[in-house]
């Protein structure tokens, strides 16, 4: 989220809200223990501008190839975005 919002406002794409409904998958050991085998997340995000909805969506990708959690764990982590622009009226 942080890395997205950071490459948005260098872009000059005003985010007005975001919220994210994360999804993690865990396999349990034979011991009791376990470990996250896959995470999905699904930032659901809306903009001032409807003529920045394409722009934003390619940021989602960038920012999460630069992102400190995802570069961090030993699983693969999946990115379903949605963006939206709040309807002008």
């Amino acid at each position: 989220m942080l890395w997205f919002l950071h490459l948005c406002s260098t872009k000059g794409i005003v985010v007005e809200e975001y919220v994210d409904n994360p999804e993690g998958t865990m396999v349990e050991g034979g011991d009791g223990g376990g470990r996250f085998s896959t995470v999905t997340l699904r930032p659901v995000v809306t903009i001032s501008d409807p003529a920045k909805v394409e722009t934003a969506v390619a940021l989602h990708e960038r920012a999460h190839e630069l992102c400190f959690i995802a570069n961090s764990v030993n699983f693969p982590v999946k990115h379903e975005p949605q963006v939206h622009a709040r309807a002008q009226g």
